[in-house]
């Protein structure tokens, strides 16, 4: 029964010697495991008498105890020991710089959108939108382009199936349609009643049957509104030069309006903007030539009663422009299908930092 003072010392030697977790879970198992020497000590229990049983038994126990301990302790050591050798081994050298990552851009007509919410909010101009799916009413005959009109011809339409009540439906063709459903709405038409003027701008997608360096299927215009009492040309001239000018970042970029036809203005202007082809390059400002950008006009009485309104009472302005082709002619980019290939390079080379937010005061573009 004296072997407990050599299995003691056996036990804790062998504890302390272990060199990791490995061997001490080894000198664990040799001491205290089913077939263990201090489990063979409890084992021969049952053979003594119960005072002998008795004694042995507490200091089989203590001796049980003292290992467990040893054994902890042990493993406290060689833990630490282990994470600090981890973390010698996998240490980084702070000081060095950061891993270059991938910056994501904005895509220049996201921008473009942002620099004429800029502009047009300056001069009191929200901003509306409508559904890219129109019901032919909205998107023609509203604006003053009932079923047999030619003017119909002079855009490719994607049109759709029918709703069941016969209605037929298209891609819309441009977003004015969103004009017409804002003057249809009856808080406008109240907010208009009590002596307010409408001023939005609705940019958006849209859709025609084309495709070249210049056009796409799916492009993106921005139409313009204002409808009031007592707005008239001058006021559209003002806005749009005020516009142009400041897009371009040209303050004394040259403007011409020259007539035109549109069937839902009346009278009606395309606008252009001075450039030069010097050396075969475009350069937008001072120079012998004119470059179109958008087209504009007073809002055609029918389509003013059209939308629910009188035109013996309101009158106003309408524009429209290529946002597309607007970043085009700003930005230097020479094929719009570009804009549409989702090209990460392209994307990397023209596009806008998320900070680089739009504003008058700021800056518009880089």
């Amino acid at each position: 029964m004296d072997d407990l003072s050599t299995i003691r010392s056996t036990a804790l030697e062998a504890v302390q010697a272990a060199a990791d977790l490995g061997a001490l879970d080894a000198a664990r198992v040799a001491a205290l495991g089913k077939k263990g020497s201090v489990t063979g000590l409890m084992k021969t229990l049952g053979g003594l008498a119960p005072e002998q049983r008795k004694e042995f038994g507490a200091r089989v126990n203590l001796l049980k105890g003292e290992i467990e301990a040893a054994l902890d302790a042990r493993k406290g050591e060689l833990s630490a020991s282990a994470l600090a050798a981890k973390l010698a081994a996998e240490r980084i050298d702070v000081s060095l710089p950061v891993r270059p990552e991938n910056q994501g851009t904005l895509h220049p007509i996201g921008q473009v959108m942002d620099e004429l919410a800029a502009i047009f909010g300056e001069m009191g101009f929200t901003w509306a939108d409508g559904p890219d799916i129109e019901d032919d009413w909205h998107n023609f005959t509203a604006l003053n382009i009932p079923p047999d009109h030619p003017a119909r011809q002079m855009q490719d339409t994607f049109y759709l199936p029918p709703r069941a009540d016969g209605t037929p439906m298209v891609l819309r063709t441009h977003t004015s349609p969103g004009q017409a459903r804002t003057m249809l709405d009856k808080n406008v038409q109240k907010m208009l009643a009590d002596g307010g003027s409408l001023r939005i701008i609705v940019p958006g997608r849209t859709f025609r049957i084309d495709n070249d360096a210049t056009h796409t299927p799916m492009f993106h215009q921005v139409e313009g509104l204002v409808i009031d009492r007592t707005t008239h040309l001058g006021h559209l001239k003002g806005c749009l030069v005020d516009f142009c000018r400041a897009f371009f970042e040209i303050d004394d970029l040259p403007l011409r309006f020259r007539p035109s036809y549109f069937p839902f203005t009346e009278p009606s202007a395309e606008v252009d903007i001075g450039c030069s082809w010097k050396g075969g390059e475009l350069k937008i400002g001072a120079g012998d030539s004119w470059l179109e950008i958008l087209g504009s006009g007073m809002v055609h009485p029918n389509v003013i009663r059209n939308c629910g309104l009188d035109p013996a009472i309101y009158q106003g302005f309408a524009f429209g422009m290529g946002i597309d082709r607007i970043a085009m002619l700003k930005y230097g980019i020479p094929d719009l299908r570009s804009f549409f290939d989702a090209d990460l390079r392209w994307l990397r080379h023209y596009g806008f930092s998320a900070l680089e937010m739009p504003s008058l005061t700021g800056g518009l573009g880089r």
